[in-house]
């Protein structure tokens, strides 16, 4: 396996595009390659068959998608509320849009796990891996809700994301008035 881990993020980047902008069918390694500006060949050096190509790309939307350490220490101050845990959701969605290639590059890869089962292997891992990982986090932080409010909020964002990056219903409504109001209609009250 090839060692050069900036390279390795690179290619992995350049294949997230191609996955955004083609689709699953347009990701192949020459796609890739040419993405990239790297030779003939230097994808699939990296990610010899499609799985591991699927599954770096998975692990470089994880890494691509988190929060900076930054952005948690300032938060995990704060008394753990309603309006906190409104804060933090308002922030993974401003990612997600932010990062607006990587999440349709993630959609696609859903799109495709259901045609898949290698693809939704390890796509359906990483996410429930992520699931589990949220529900810790929010009760390690004393936030309100619990697994089923955290799965609620999942299956809202995704819904929220499909509607602000393709063809918006509302578009004149802003994204944090609906993550506020999703907030308020999932939530237990305090």
């Amino acid at each position: 396996m090839a060692k050069n881990e900036e390279r390795r993020r690179s290619l992995a980047d350049a294949g997230l595009g191609v996955l955004a902008r083609e689709g699953s069918r347009g990701l192949t390694h020459r796609a890739i390659d040419e993405a990239a500006g790297a030779p003939t060949g230097t994808t699939s050096n990296y990610f010899r068959s499609r799985e591991a190509l699927i599954t770096g790309l998975v692990e470089r939307i994880g890494e691509r998608l988190a929060p900076t350490e930054a952005d948690l220490e300032r938060r995990a101050v704060e008394t753990p509320s309603r309006a906190l845990f409104a804060d933090y959701l308002r922030d993974i969605v401003r990612r997600l849009t932010t990062e607006r290639e990587v999440t349709l590059a993630l959609f696609e890869l859903r799109l495709e796990s259901t045609r898949r089962p290698e693809v939704a292997a390890v796509l359906g891992a990483w996410q429930r891996a992520g699931f589990d990982g949220d529900v810790a986090f929010n009760t390690a932080a004393g936030l309100p809700g619990a697994r089923r409010e955290i799965a609620l909020f999942h299956y809202a964002v995704d819904g929220l994301l499909l509607d602000r990056l393709t063809t918006p219903l509302d578009p004149g409504t802003s994204t944090d008035e609906i993550v506020d109001a999703l907030v308020e209609g999932l939530l237990p009250a305090e």
